[in-house]
């Protein structure tokens, strides 16, 4: 079916930083880019840059813009994955309720940037970006939140859930889709990120009463447990953080390949559950 006409099915992947789609999503992610039926739809929730805003560390580039260019490098390549010759990217910004969203779109896929300050591991933010995070602005602590290059600002928690909720509602296109996100039960995931948690918390609640496949994924924790990825599966979720860390590489930061690969590489655990519309 060509790109152009409407998909078949839709499917949104929520990462808290540029990298965890890659870690704790894949070899679904995958699949579903590369798939020209789908609308394989990428929302990248913080700049997960470690309190430098815009900031480049002393390298040659921002953290942030190499920690995206090696997601934007991974997702052209699961999209190249099924043939055909490589395509220019188009990048632009887009509205949803009354919020700014730096877009790349490549065949079938989106990506979307919002581009908030990293929150820390426990969610306390950093002095250098005043304290601001996902888990802050949940709980009150802060009353507004903006992305570090000032494309968008948040009126308090209600004002991200509202733009996240029209983003799923536009992107859907009708469809009933899968929307992976990270497992926010502390019991199935202890100890994971804040910036996790806090992203399934947005996310859930943007998507209450929508018709949904919700997919949940392990962070953290699946370090702990055995590994359950097929050899195929893994040499997927290999070949995807790969791309990545060379992506991030190319940008004159460095990336952990071994420590990823001790962790994570062959392990993916999720679980799914079905939610049908609210009733009117």
């Amino acid at each position: 079916m060509p790109e152009s006409q409407q998909p078949a099915r839709v499917a949104f992947y929520f990462s808290p930083h540029a990298d965890d789609w890659q870690l704790f999503m894949t070899p679904a992610a995958f699949h579903d880019a590369m798939d020209a039926n789908a609308h394989c739809v990428f929302v990248h929730m913080t700049a997960g840059e470690a309190g430098l805003g815009l900031g480049n560390g002393g390298r040659k580039h921002p953290l942030y813009r190499a920690r995206e260019h090696g997601s934007e490098s991974a997702i052209r390549f699961m999209a190249d994955a099924r043939g055909g010759m490589p395509e220019p990217p188009i990048v632009d910004a887009v509205r949803y309720a009354r919020q700014t969203v730096r877009r790349v779109r490549y065949r079938n896929t989106a990506a979307f940037f919002l581009r908030l300050p990293d929150g820390s591991p426990e969610g306390t933010g950093y002095e250098t970006t005043g304290y601001r995070s996902l888990k802050r602005l949940a709980e009150g602590m802060i009353g507004t939140m903006a992305a570090i290059d000032g494309s968008a600002s948040y009126r308090g928690w209600p004002d991200l859930v509202s733009m996240l909720r029209a983003l799923l509602v536009a992107e859907s296109g009708g469809l009933v889709p899968d929307v992976h996100v990270p497992e926010s039960d502390v019991a199935l995931n202890p100890g994971d990120h804040a910036d996790h948690l806090f992203t399934a918390r947005a996310v859930l609640e943007a998507a209450a009463g929508l018709p949904a496949r919700i997919v949940h994924h392990v962070g953290y924790a699946s370090a702990e447990r055995p590994e359950n990825l097929a050899p195929a599966g893994r040499d997927l979720k290999c070949a995807v953080y790969a791309v990545t860390a060379a992506g991030v590489a190319a940008f004159d930061h460095p990336a952990a390949w071994r420590q990823y690969d001790n962790l994570y590489a062959g392990r993916d655990y999720s679980r799914a559950e079905e939610r049908g519309a609210a009733a009117s």
